[in-house]
């Protein structure tokens, strides 16, 4: 994956820290790292600091009243490690309430359910660009 992610965090440094904290997170939370990459790349294209319109934050673009809920006041949305932990407890929770429908659990996620075109998005990038194809000899 580390290819594959060259060209949006170009450092090597960083770009294994991220890999790696991804890989940490999504199995944490029972999610396919894959996945979450997909969602990153749609959601914010690896943009540590991106905020949407509705001011969803960083990377996997969580919403602020999240920390009301399952944070702590002094959490940092922009921080990598609290954002993937974040965006990673958010999909497992949607997942497990759509009883394991990724389609619908995405469209919860990105606040569009019932619309499937973020959905799509997400679904296309797992299984295209971010699709795990062993290990390279």
């Amino acid at each position: 994956m580390s290819k594959r992610l060259e060209q949006r965090i170009p450092d090597r440094t960083q770009r294994t820290e991220f890999l790696t904290t991804v890989h940490y997170e999504a199995i944490s939370a029972g999610l396919d790292p894959q996945l979450v990459l997909a969602l990153i790349h749609i959601k914010s294209d690896f943009r540590k600091y991106a905020i949407s319109n509705a001011g969803a934050r960083g990377y996997m673009q969580v919403m602020p009243f999240w920390i009301d809920i399952i944070g702590q006041p002094q959490h940092n949305l922009f921080a990598l490690r609290t954002n993937l932990r974040y965006g990673c407890v958010i999909l497992r929770h949607y997942l497990d309430f759509e009883k394991g429908d990724t389609f619908r659990a995405l469209g919860r996620y990105n606040g569009s359910a019932g619309k499937p075109e973020f959905s799509n998005l997400v679904h296309g990038a797992w299984r295209g660009r971010w699709a795990y194809d062993g290990p390279k000899s």
